[in-house]
């Protein structure tokens, strides 16, 4: 049950036959308007959304009215805990349709303290102002775009929207279910024959501590305008005068204060009857800022969840990008899997040590890349690797360029040499197994990319976690049976007593960070 406060009282109750009056009204406008409009489609259109939504209020609260009236009190007084109060306590909830007003029963403590509303239980909605199929909507929204964008399109479509700081207390709240939502899911159906996990990570842009005390901090005086009119071009050039001039930045200096996000992407394929692996099959996507250790767990038990534990005899291949931390956290997890280098960070390297030999854009540069790239395909490491030091051992001590050739050389050869089990590629074609990490450098960009990387963003990581696991579950395919389960657990939550609100300011920990 929920425990609220004691609400303030009415004197007149609607009654049920009232609001059935209201609605029919309503219904009678809309079929009216419909038949005797004069206007163009467009505004027709445009007019009938507002006839629309006045409907739909109606409507909610001639459904609000008759639960209310069938509300059977017993089962809450049957234990002496609690006695009647107010029998019409009003309150007002945020739908999509609009504001709509309805009572409720209040039932008071008989030892004190807070009571609750019997009705609020039963419907399982929350001490928030927004209803619950509006939470999961902005929230949804959220995951794809910036929440002031969230905003302009809950304008466009229902004629109302949240604040954005209200769109933000959503997400938060709604994102600390994400990850044990994830959790629970059970393994797909019909699942592959080979799992591969491919990892990879990006830094989308952080606050710093000088920019939260700035947003957090005690607003300045506001300025004087520098003209009469306050226009645009010119409300904020008696601001800079009186803060000076920036500091400027250093040559080269665009840091963002970066914090890595840890993205994983794991799918199976399965053998076909002409000998090749097909797929991805059932791919699901992860990713958090709580550091690459966290990222290895989930994998872990995703991969135990879909049949592939930590002894099992089928193929499973981890693909990364060479960090040597995140082959390290994997390792422990998966001491049975097939660790793979991403070709295309080998084949970068050697276009970018060959353009200390040979022109940018040459012909010689496409030759010379070409016949490394023949031995790095075809599994030929240790070849490879005696072309590279025979190279490094003929180029000059002096001269002009030589030191940069040889440090680029020396830096090539230890990265190479160290990850070479990595880079059995001639072997894995021939088994048709992955050799490249595209699954997983295309999550990158549009999961974390295209949501926290853009233009003037500065996130806190402990925010930005929720965004990142709800967009998870959305691009994961998997949002509405995430609504069902959230509001499923919202409430059980309420018929144990609980005064749950979704909504809260809150980041989320990050507990696992490592």
């Amino acid at each position: 049950m929920m425990i609220q406060s004691k609400p303030a009282t009415i004197d007149c109750p609607v009654t049920l036959a009232v609001v059935r009056q209201n609605a029919k009204a309503a219904f009678d406008d809309l079929v009216r308007f419909c038949e005797t409009c004069e206007a163009p489609f467009w505004r027709f259109e445009k007019e009938l959304l507002v006839r629309v939504a006045v409907l739909g209020c109606c409507l909610i609260r001639l459904f609000l009215a008759a639960r209310y009236e069938r509300l059977d009190l017993q089962p809450f007084l049957k234990d002496g805990k609690y006695r009647p109060g107010d029998p019409y306590a009003e309150r007002i909830l945020k739908t999509f349709y609009g504001e709509v007003t309805y009572g409720r029963h209040y039932l008071m403590s008989r030892g004190g303290g807070r009571g609750f509303f019997p009705l609020d239980v039963v419907l399982g909605l929350t001490r928030d102002r927004l209803s619950p199929w509006v939470m999961q909507w902005v929230a949804r929204l959220a995951t794809r775009m910036s929440f002031k964008a969230a905003q302009m399109v809950c304008k466009a479509v229902l004629n109302w929207a949240p604040a954005t700081e209200t769109i933000e207390q959503v997400v938060l709240g709604m994102g600390r279910d994400a990850a044990p939502f994830m959790q629970q899911l059970k393994a797909p159906p019909e699942d592959g024959d080979v799992l591969v996990i491919e990892v990879d990570g990006k830094c989308p842009p952080t606050a710093t501590a000088a920019e939260l005390a700035k947003r957090r901090g005690k607003r300045k005086p506001k300025h004087e305008k520098d003209c009469a009119c306050g226009c645009q071009r010119h409300r904020g050039k008696a601001k800079r005068k009186a803060r000076g001039s920036k500091k400027r930045r250093k040559r080269g200096d665009k840091s963002k204060n970066g914090k890595e996000v840890s993205v994983v992407v794991m799918y199976t394929l399965k053998r076909g009857d002409d000998g090749k692996l097909h797929g991805p099959i059932n791919k699901k996507l992860y990713a958090t800022f709580a550091g690459r250790k966290a990222a290895a767990q989930w994998a872990r038990a995703e991969a135990t969840k879909r049949g592939f534990g930590p002894d099992t005899t089928k193929i499973v291949q981890v693909v990364l990008d060479g960090a040597k931390s995140l082959k390290h956290n994997l390792k422990r997890l998966f001491p049975k899997a097939i660790f793979t280098l991403d070709v295309c960070h080998v084949v970068e390297k050697l276009w970018a040590l060959g353009r200390h030999f040979h022109k940018e854009g040459s012909e010689e540069l496409k030759v010379w890349v070409e016949e490394l790239k023949v031995l790095v395909y075809a599994g030929k490491i240790r070849k490879l690797l005696k072309r590279l030091e025979k190279l490094l051992e003929q180029v000059p001590r002096h001269g002009p360029g030589t030191k940069g050739r040889r440090q680029a050389l020396a830096k090539l050869l230890g990265y190479l040499k160290p990850r070479r089990k990595m880079m059995r590629y001639g072997d894995w074609i021939k088994q048709d197994l992955v050799i490249a990490s595209g699954q997983v450098e295309g999550a990158v960009r549009y999961l974390v990319g295209e949501r926290l990387d853009c233009a003037g963003m500065r996130w806190v990581q402990a925010k930005a976690e929720a965004v990142l696991h709800l967009r998870c579950i959305e691009l994961n395919g998997d949002w509405e049976k995430f609504a069902t389960w959230f509001q499923r657990k919202t409430q059980g939550r309420l018929n144990k007593g609980e005064r749950h609100k979704v909504l809260t300011s809150q980041p989320l920990p990050l507990a696992n960070a490592a």
